[in-house]
C-alpha cells in the first residue's frame, strides 16, 4: 500500500454550573459506577478554560463524528457500526511490565476507589479539526500509582481491545498492525492533565467514543488519546504506536499540538471547529492546544520540530 493512501487518524466556554456540575445528574447518568464515585467540583473548576472561539461542542456532533478505524474509516458511519458492539460484561484491564505486581483490574471495582471529576478539554485532531468536550473520569496518575511502576519504567504503553468478529476493519485492514497501540512517557502519564475518561456529557462513554474507558491527553493530537483500553504495560523502552508503525515520518511519538510544525501533507496553523454548520469556522491553533503553560516543562531540551 502506498503511504500516500494512508488515511489520517482522528483526534470553551464554561458550561453553566447547573448543567455539568450536578453531582446527582452525573451519578445517575453514569449508572453502573455507583454512588461511591463522587464528582469533584473543585477539580472540575480547576481545569476549565474560557475561550470564546471554542464553545462546548454539541453532543450529537461529538458522538456522531468519530475516528475509530476498527469499525470504519468513515467518521459518520462509526457510530452506527460501533453501536452494535457487545462489549464484555466485565471489563478487565491487564497491567504488566515493569510494575511491582502484574495484575488484572476489574474496571467497575476500580472505579469505586477513585473520585470522579468532570473536565472540559479542548480536543485537536491531527487532521486539523477540533472540538471542546466535557469528560468524566479520573487522573491517569491514579492508575499509575495503583500499578506501582518500578524504577526502570520510563514509558507507558496502551492497547485497544481487539474483537475481530465485531470490529470489521480488523480483518478488512489486515495490513494495519492491530491492536491499536499508543504510548506516553511516564512523566506525561503522571501529569495532572492526563485523564482516563469513562463518561462524556454526563453519560457513560458510548462505544464510538471509546467505551468503557479511554485516554484523554488534551495537549496532544487526538490519535494519542487511545480508546477502549484493555491493556497497559510499563516499559523501559519507548513504545511504537500503530501510526508510527504505518508512517513514522508523519506521526511521531510525542505528537504535541504545534501550529508552527506542519504535517508533511497539510498545515497545522489553523483548525476547523466542528460546529454543525455548512461552512464551519477556521480558527488559529494554539501551541500545546492552549495548555503550554501547564506542560511545556515536560519537554525541556527536546527537539520537537518534527513533532507530528
Amino acid at each position: 500500500m502506498d503511504k500516500n493512501e494512508l488515511k489520517s487518524p482522528g483526534s470553551e466556554l464554561v458550561t453553566p454550573e447547573e448543567i455539568y456540575l450536578s453531582r446527582r445528574t452525573v451519578l445517575h447518568g453514569l449508572g453502573f459506577l455507583g454512588a461511591q464515585t463522587l464528582l469533584s467540583r473543585a477539580h472540575a473548576e480547576k481545569y476549565l478554560v474560557q475561550d470564546p472561539e471554542r464553545p462546548i461542542t454539541k453532543e450529537e456532533l461529538a458522538t456522531g463524528y468519530n475516528n475509530f478505524y476498527e469499525f470504519s474509516l468513515d467518521k459518520k458511519e462509526v457510530k452506527e457500526i460501533a453501536s452494535r458492539w457487545k462489549r464484555p460484561a466485565k471489563w478487565k484491564i491487564k497491567i504488566s511490565g515493569l510494575v511491582k505486581k502484574p495484575m488484572e483490574i476489574d474496571l467497575e471495582s476500580f472505579l469505586k476507589t477513585v473520585t470522579l471529576e468532570e473536565r472540559v478539554y479542548r480536543f485537536r485532531c491531527v487532521e486539523a479539526w477540533s472540538m471542546v468536550l466535557p469528560w468524566t473520569g479520573f487522573p491517569l496518575a491514579k492508575l499509575v500509582e495503583h500499578a506501582e511502576p518500578l524504577a526502570g519504567a520510563k514509558y507507558v504503553k496502551f492497547l485497544t481491545h481487539v474483537d475481530d468478529k465485531q470490529m470489521p476493519n480488523i480483518k478488512k485492514m489486515g495490513y494495519y498492525p492491530w491492536p491499536y497501540t499508543e504510548g506516553l512517557t511516564l512523566a506525561e502519564a503522571k501529569h495532572p492533565l492526563s485523564f482516563l475518561a469513562t463518561g462524556i456529557y454526563k453519560k457513560p462513554l458510548p462505544n464510538q467514543n471509546g467505551a468503557p474507558i479511554r485516554l484523554v491527553v488534551p495537549w496532544k493530537y487526538g490519535f494519542k488519546s487511545i480508546k477502549s483500553i484493555d491493556a497497559i504495560e510499563f516499559t523501559s523502552e519507548q513504545p511504537k504506536s500503530l501510526w508510527e508503525s504505518l508512517a513514522s515520518e508523519e506521526y511521531g511519538f510525542y505528537a504535541n499540538v504545534n501550529p508552527d510544525v506542519s504535517h508533511p501533507r497539510w498545515s497545522q496553523a489553523r483548525e476547523t471547529r466542528i460546529d454543525g454548520s455548512f461552512f464551519p469556522k477556521k480558527i488559529a491553533t494554539l501551541k500545546f492546544n492552549g495548555y503550554e503553560k501547564e506542560v511545556q516543562s515536560l519537554y525541556q531540551g527536546l527537539d520537537l520540530k518534527k513533532n507530528y
